[in-house]
Formats: C-alpha cells, structure tokens, sequence
C-alpha cells in the first residue's frame, strides 16, 4: 500500500467516523428508546450495526480494496472523537431545525390537500346529494299532484254520472228491493263496527 493510499484511507476512515457519529445521532433521535419495546429496539441496534460496518467498509474497499490495518481503527475512534467534541451540538441543532421544518411542510401539505382536494370534493359530493334530494322531492311532488289531477278528473268522467245512475236506478226499482238492501247494508255496517270494535279490543289486550 502506497504512502498515498495510506493518507487517502485515514482521510476516508475519520470522516467515516464523523459520519458514524452523525447517524448515531440521527438514529436516536428517531428511535426513541424509551417509548419503543425491547425487543424491537434491539432489532434495529442489530440492523444498525450491521449497515454501519457494512458501509464502512464500502469505504475501506473503494480506498484500498478492503485492506484492513490497525490504524484504520484509530482513525475512525479519531473521527468519531472529533464528531462528539467538535460537531455533535451544532448537528444536533440542525437536525432539530430540519425535523421542525419537515413536520411543517407536512402539515402545510395536509392543509393544502385538504383545501385543494378534500374540502372541494365533499363540497361537490354534498351539492349531487342535495340536488338528488331536491329532484326527488320535486318528482314527489308532481307525481302527487298528477294523482290529485287523476283523481279529479276520474271523480268528474266517471264517479259522477255512475252516481247519477244509480240514483235514476234506485228510485225506479221497487221498495221491497230497497226496504231489502237497506237492511243488508245496515246488517253488513252493524257487523262491521263490531269487528272493528273487538280488533280494537284484542289490540288493547295485547299491549297491556
């Protein structure tokens, strides 16, 4: 290994431990231990680890295809010392500043969506079911009062002069047939009042 590729690794292993230091960081800050249960914060410890060695050495293998010396070691310890003295409050800080904002743009774009997108569709969709309803009740309306018009013209066409002849035909027909069918139609009333005053009875039964 040349004099060269020896200064390029020690380079590239410091600013490997500064950037450790940085996602140590980062990773805390959004695993937030306390509130996560064990054994899925050990999980991600596990999967952390394993990303950091493996990117580590990616860096090693570009600089000196994977040549491993002890002084790489002492250069990463060196980096992430210089991280945690120099670097950590002022990216702490940053990162703070970086997630406030995050979080703001996510609620601008929630209310922008909801302004834009949600508020216009439900308005509109409240509008069809308001015009249903009003044509609904608008064809209610006029098929109540084509039943009305039916009727009307119904009772003029036909129940009119049908009662007219029935009245011709009553008088002309003879009394016993009337005295007869007058006491058929009380009869049949009378029977009705009954059945009509023993169901009110049994309805009254029933619900007490």
């Amino acid at each position: 290994m040349t004099l060269t590729t020896q200064f390029i690794t020690m380079a590239a292993m410091i600013a490997s431990g500064i950037l450790f230091g940085a996602m140590l960081d980062t990773y805390q800050r959004f695993l937030n231990r306390p509130k996560r249960k064990s054994w899925i914060a050990f999980i991600n410890d596990i999967l952390f680890w394993a990303a950091q060695a493996l990117l580590i050495f990616y860096v090693l293998y570009l600089v000196n295809k994977g040549e491993i010396r002890f002084y790489i070691f002492i250069a990463l310890l060196c980096g992430f010392a210089a991280y945690q003295a120099l670097i950590k409050s002022l990216y702490l800080w940053l990162l703070e500043r970086l997630i406030q904002a995050g979080m703001w743009l996510g609620r601008l774009f929630a209310k922008t969506v909801q302004l834009l997108i949600f508020k216009p569709v439900t308005g509109l969709f409240q509008l069809l079911v308001g015009l249903v309803l009003l044509i609904g009740r608008g064809l209610l309306l006029l098929l109540a009062f084509i039943g009305k018009t039916a009727l009307f013209f119904i009772r003029i066409i036909l129940f009119l002069p049908l009662k007219k002849i029935f009245s011709l035909l009553w008088k002309v027909l003879p009394k016993g047939f009337k005295k007869s069918a007058e006491k058929l139609y009380n009869s049949g009333t009378g029977l009705l009042g009954k059945t009509m005053d023993m169901w009110k009875r049994i309805k009254n039964r029933t619900k007490e």
